[in-house]
């Protein structure tokens, strides 16, 4: 999806063919993907004007709460040699996002000028060299409300979305304008149309300004229902919500997070849900006949009290297939992720790290609460289990 990349689009016309050929015969192209450092160039994110027919899978990696912490700052001014350079802390996944069609993060916190002042918890506003970061791993989409968007007002706001622009992130969320905020994100995955919604439970006791109410996505199911009808209604074959929800540091699902999972994923607009927000893994469950991520944990964070949970995450990997018209999920995964404290502090990818006794412990504790809810009954694996 990086239209940054010349020749981008023939390349991914080539891959396309690749993977229909593939998927023919019976390769599993998702895992070989991620075994490699170096990832093909994928289509833009705009609409091609290559007339090569869709294909009839694509892969989506989806990550939790970026959280950038002063210490992990510290971290990326040691490994930039005095510039702050986050690159190094990511690239343990970087072939685990790389790999995938469609990579989605989850970027937490409002980003600050260029040079700073930076802040950590509770009012956050970090370094925006964390989206150039984001865009070297492999992302191509993040999702921004959080219950700290507005930490720095609409001018965090406004700073935030101006450094996913420059990097080439597409964004949902949060907004500049109430134009922007109506027009539903639609990211083309080698010609399938794609949209991603973001919504949170709330703003840290921050109400919205007055008249702004577009500046960051608040949850309410029938306002996510209805954007999810205007995304399948803009030509979106495929509808992705992000959700900020649950209660921070518990691995069980709330009931209202019950609730609203079952009703969104009644409707034949919305195709999966993936969770942000508790800082902890939380279970993977099919509702309704669709997946529910509902916590992602941390993908990066380091709190002044390391908890051990806060420092497991997992990354959910969903294979999308066509048949007859439709498309679901014919594959599921879930891939245990750790931010090593080290130092250096790296995060690590526990299906391809070498094997370590936290490692272990990491993916014991991760296979306990994300299959805690029936979901490998269901057809969810781990890569190596």
């Amino acid at each position: 999806m990086r239209k940054d990349v010349p020749g981008s689009r023939a390349k991914g016309m080539i891959m396309t063919n690749i993977r229909r050929a593939a998927a023919l015969a019976g390769v599993a192209l998702m895992l070989t993907a991620c075994g490699s450092e170096a990832a093909p160039p994928r289509s833009s994110a705009e609409p091609s004007s290559a007339t090569a027919a869709s294909p009839d899978s694509f892969t989506v990696v989806a990550t939790g709460d970026v959280l950038i912490h002063p210490r992990l700052t510290e971290q990326a001014e040691a490994d930039g040699g005095g510039k702050i350079d986050y690159r190094h802390l990511f690239a343990g996944v970087k072939p685990l996002v790389s790999g995938a069609d469609l990579g989605i993060c989850h970027l937490e916190t409002p980003l600050a000028p260029e040079g700073g002042p930076y802040r950590g918890y509770p009012s956050f506003s970090a370094p925006p060299e964390i989206a150039d970061a984001l865009k070297d791993t492999g992302y191509d989409t993040c999702s921004t409300a959080s219950n700290h968007t507005l930490d720095q007002g609409a001018a965090g706001v406004q700073r935030t979305l101006d450094k996913l622009d420059e990097t080439g992130l597409k964004h949902t969320g949060s907004a500049r304008s109430s134009e922007e905020a109506g027009k539903p994100l639609i990211l083309d995955v080698h010609g399938v149309k794609v949209a991603q919604l973001s919504y949170a439970f709330g703003f840290n006791g921050i109400k919205r300004p007055a008249g702004k109410p577009w500046l960051a996505n608040e949850i309410d199911p029938d306002e996510i229902l209805s954007a999810a009808r205007e995304a399948k209604a803009a030509g979106a074959e495929v509808v992705i919500a992000s959700l900020h929800w649950g209660v921070e540091y518990q691995h069980d699902v709330t009931a209202e997070q019950t609730q609203l999972a079952r009703k969104l994923t009644a409707s034949p607009d919305l195709d999966l849900i993936v969770g942000h927000h508790a800082h902890v893994v939380q279970p993977f469950q099919k509702i309704g006949g669709k997946w529910v991520a509902f916590g992602l944990g941390n993908e990066v964070a380091r709190h002044d009290e390391p908890r051990g949970s806060a420092e497991e995450g997992v990354a959910a990997r969903f294979r999308f297939s066509r048949t007859g018209g439709k498309w679901t999920v014919d594959k599921a995964e879930y891939v245990p992720t750790l931010i090593d404290l080290g130092p250096p502090i790296r995060l690590r990818d526990l299906t391809t790290a070498p094997s370590s006794q936290r490692g272990k412990e990491a993916l014991a504790n991760t296979d306990e609460v994300v299959l805690s809810r029936g979901a490998g009954e269901e057809g969810l694996n781990r890569p190596g289990r």
